[in-house]
């Protein structure tokens, strides 16, 4: 694998939870031990289309601590994106890393950077993180309190 990778990955982050935690992680193991992170956060409008999302201040901090914890903070940026590319398309980078969800979205990134006469991203999709009902951790189930942020099932009440 190639070392010292320009890696760019985005989203909400809304509650982080396991499956963010794997996204974060695959984009640094592609990065490698010199490489670096761009972590797009939504801000605005596109984030705001979900409900209850969480503060943006909430959602950066949220990432900030788990990529200190992991040692990942000196090889990242985060920045707020207002749309569903942020910097992929202009930005110098090498790989996207997607769950299935936003695969499509890389794949359409890709089209307009060739329009564009820039190289392709490499596109990295990871699976889905399952929760104990086999079902993918998300956000949104976090929200309607059916698993916690660790893809545990939640009593109901």
């Amino acid at each position: 694998m190639k070392k010292n990778r320009r890696v760019c990955i985005g989203g909400t982050f809304d509650r982080l939870h396991k499956g963010h935690k794997a996204l974060i992680d695959k984009a640094f193991e592609i990065a490698g031990e010199n490489g670096w992170v761009f972590i797009g956060i939504t801000k605005g409008e596109i984030a705001n289309k979900k409900k209850d999302v969480l503060p943006f201040n909430k959602r950066i901090q949220d990432v900030k601590k788990y990529l200190k914890e992991k040692g990942f903070y000196s090889q990242s940026e985060i920045q707020p994106i207002y749309d569903k590319y942020g910097p992929s398309i202009e930005g110098d980078f090498d790989a996207i890393i997607v769950s299935p969800e936003t695969e499509k979205v890389a794949q359409e990134i890709n089209m307009i950077r060739r329009k564009k006469g820039k190289k392709p991203l490499e596109i990295i999709n990871i699976p889905f993180v399952l929760a104990e009902d086999d079902s993918p951790v998300s956000s949104t189930r976090i929200r309607k309190k059916e698993i916690n942020q660790e893809g545990h099932l939640l009593e109901k009440d």
